[in-house]
């Protein structure tokens, strides 16, 4: 068969499509993600020019002796369930209400997405201004209304820190998961809507049986992408407290940021990465089968 010919060929015509994002992909993904396995079992400060090979070295000091990874581990864990939680929550009640025909209803999507597009570290800039305890907009708004004794040190607390954190991350990250989900209420039957209403369903058990079945593929793109994202969270944490006050707002990313780029022990920064991959790995692809399963089985 001539080359030609084989052009034809639907496969032959994807790979061929496909090739140069595949290069791309392997070039700027791939292949940093193996060297950064590879630089786990070695020892490098960045500068020298031999990476000698440590084995699991790195992977035992992490666990075994380093002070911080299992605080920033809690940490992450935390992080990870309220992002799972809250974001997609609020972000599916404002999709469903501005799903409704109300007045600059395209408005009030525009606002609700605008810090989505915000630079993560501007946000936490923007933020941390806020939550001054002197002369911060939550001070004055406190002051105000004569509950001085509700200021707190925000940012400065050990005990609120991360929660504080979290609720600038909550208010930039949720446009995104309205968006999604109101992209998938477009897929919303109308007709089964109307049937439903016709045979005397209330709003709840119109959400419960027609709604929320033709969101699941949103649901499980926007709890995947919130899963991936509150693992990799650093930019707004960064930039607000910077792992601290003692430790209590480090997150996994955060912390093999500093291993590496502060400390300069680059293989102990790649093996926490690499503890961070696996975590995403176990987390993501088992919820994705279960998922792929679960609608198999309906079908």
């Amino acid at each position: 068969m001539s080359f030609r010919n084989r052009t034809h060929d639907p496969r032959v015509q994807a790979a061929i499509l496909l090739a140069p994002a595949m290069l791309i992909y392997a070039i700027f993904a791939l292949y940093p993600m193996l060297n950064v396995v590879v630089l786990s079992f070695q020892k490098w400060n960045g500068l020298d020019p031999q990476r000698p090979f440590v084995g699991l070295a790195n992977y035992q000091y992490i666990f075994t002796q380093d002070p911080v990874f299992w605080v920033a581990f809690r940490n992450t864990v935390i992080w990870t369930i309220m992002c799972v939680i809250f974001p997609p929550m609020i972000g599916l009640l404002l999709a469903l209400s501005l799903n409704q025909k109300l007045f600059a209803r395209n408005t009030f999507r525009a606002i609700f997405y605008l810090p989505v597009i915000i630079a993560p570290i501007a946000v936490a800039t923007m933020w941390k201004w806020m939550y001054d305890p002197f002369f911060g907009l939550f001070t004055e708004i406190l002051t105000s209304m004569g509950l001085q004794d509700w200021i707190q040190d925000w940012l400065g607390n050990k005990d609120i820190a991360l929660y504080s954190v979290f609720i600038a991350y909550l208010w930039q990250s949720v446009g995104f998961s309205m968006v999604l989900f109101l992209a998938g209420l477009q897929n919303v039957s109308q007709t089964l809507v109307e049937a439903a209403r016709i045979d005397g369903a209330g709003r709840w058990n119109i959400f419960r049986y027609v709604t929320l079945p033709a969101l699941r593929t949103t649901l499980t793109i926007v709890l995947v992408l919130s899963v991936i994202s509150s693992l990799k969270a650093f930019d707004i944490v960064y930039g607000l407290t910077g792992g601290g006050p003692a430790q209590s707002t480090q997150m996994l990313a955060l912390w093999a940021f500093t291993q590496a780029m502060q400390i300069f022990d680059f293989g102990r920064g790649a093996a926490i990465s690499v503890v961070l991959l696996l975590i995403t790995i176990a987390i993501v692809i088992p919820y994705l089968r279960w998922t792929q399963k679960h609608e198999e089985a309906e079908q």
